[in-house]
């Protein structure tokens, strides 16, 4: 049975995430599973991605952001020789892994941390002052007159 979620409420709420909503009901449903994550939003602008990562040290992961793509990936380091344990039984996931995250424009990666088996990628959208909507005065006066010089 597969799970659906209406993303609808936050596609009213959020402007210029279109992409990142299409890819989560389109693109992540056709994706492998694993690691499990969560994006939620902390602010206005402020996001956060929150990847399980359990068993992963910080130096085995490695997060890229290039355009509007976030990119994270995992692979653990081989084993060294004498550190080799004797698994009765193994139910923790330690394969390689890489997530894609399509980020909308003028979104940034703010920080990542990793704490408790958790990676969490903060995100923030920060529109440029040319492109944030600005008032115009309407004026009273008349328009200036543009006098032709070769008419002259």
């Amino acid at each position: 049975m597969r799970n659906s979620f209406d993303w609808t409420p936050y596609r009213r709420s959020t402007v210029g995430f279109d992409r990142l909503f299409d890819f989560l009901e389109t693109g992540a449903s056709s994706a492998e599973n694993y690691p499990p994550f969560d994006i939620e939003k902390i602010a206005e602008d402020h996001f956060r991605i929150t990847v399980a990562v359990a068993g992963f040290k910080s130096d085995e992961i490695d997060i890229t952001a290039q355009q509007n793509m976030l990119t994270v990936s995992g692979r653990k380091a081989p084993v060294a020789e004498g550190e080799e344990r004797k698994l009765l039984y193994s139910g923790i996931a330690t394969r390689a892994f890489e997530r894609r995250f399509q980020l909308a424009d003028f979104v940034r990666v703010e920080r990542a941390d990793l704490a408790d088996g958790l990676l969490t990628i903060d995100l923030v959208r920060e529109v440029p002052e040319a492109m944030k909507p600005h008032k115009i005065a309407i004026g009273g006066s008349a328009a200036p007159v543009i006098e032709d010089k070769k008419a002259a």
